[in-house]
């Protein structure tokens, strides 16, 4: 089914990135890696993409920049000849406590919205007409912050409701031809998370299965959405092992 379609994911080399990238790929799809300081990351991840015999390219572009999409997105289809599918996996925050509301410097707002809400709409704008005529999809990788309120930061978990309400608005003006679904993790084993194992032994001891998620659980809730939900969209999965129940 999904043999031969062509998806780039943005910030795809570590993380949930490159396990959606394995993921896809082992159903042969060829991959394009999206990364904007993690070169040797998004290489090695090319690397064990190709090693699945698919094709993987890479491309260097700061989502957060129009220009920049446009230019990759040109390149992309270039490349490989068409685009099926986008990922929206790019992301950053600061971590400031919520409480602490002068540490939530404007600078930190600008990052964090300019990477994860326009980034994130950039993308989608820059793809439309491709997906449109090749009857595509997109997926967002939001996070329970942005239904919560709760997160490394005030910014982070608005910037987050953002996107899921930016993924509402593009379901309606993209459809028919494009899908466009959300998937908002709790806490994922990544390298976001390196260093703070007191605050994951917390949580998962309060989730309902007993653990945090890996970059692979919510890697299979988006390849379900890619290749078997064709009558889904506007819709926001929760990826959280019952947490925010």
């Amino acid at each position: 089914m999904l043999q031969g379609k062509i998806a780039l994911i943005t910030g795809g080399g570590t993380g949930i990135g490159r396990a959606i990238a394995l993921m896809l790929a082992r159903s042969g799809v060829n991959i394009a890696i999206n990364y904007s300081r993690s070169e040797e990351e998004a290489l090695k991840t090319s690397r064990e993409v190709e090693g699945l015999g698919v094709r993987c390219l890479t491309y260097k572009a700061n989502v957060s920049q129009d220009v920049e999409i446009r230019a990759m997105i040109s390149q992309v289809v270039a490349d490989f000849g068409k685009l099926d599918i986008l990922v929206n996996n790019a992301g950053m925050t600061h971590f400031v406590e919520h409480a602490d509301l002068e540490g939530m410097k404007e600078e930190y707002w600008d990052d964090i919205m300019g990477v994860n809400v326009k980034g994130l709409f950039f993308c989608c704008r820059a793809v439309s007409a491709e997906l449109k005529k090749n009857r595509g999809c997109i997926v967002n990788i939001a996070s329970i912050a942005g239904l919560t309120g709760l997160g490394s930061s005030i910014a982070y978990s608005a910037s987050k409701a953002a996107g899921i309400s930016i993924t509402k608005s593009l379901a309606r003006v993209m459809a028919p031809e494009v899908r466009v679904n959300a998937v908002a993790p709790g806490i994922v084993q990544t390298r976001w998370v390196e260093g703070k194992e007191d605050h994951i032994a917390h949580l998962a001891a309060g989730t309902p299965l007993g653990r945090v998620a890996g970059p692979e659980d919510i890697a299979e809730v988006v390849y379900s959405l890619i290749a078997n939900a064709g009558f889904v969209t506007g819709q926001t999965i929760v990826v959280d092992g019952g947490n925010f129940i």
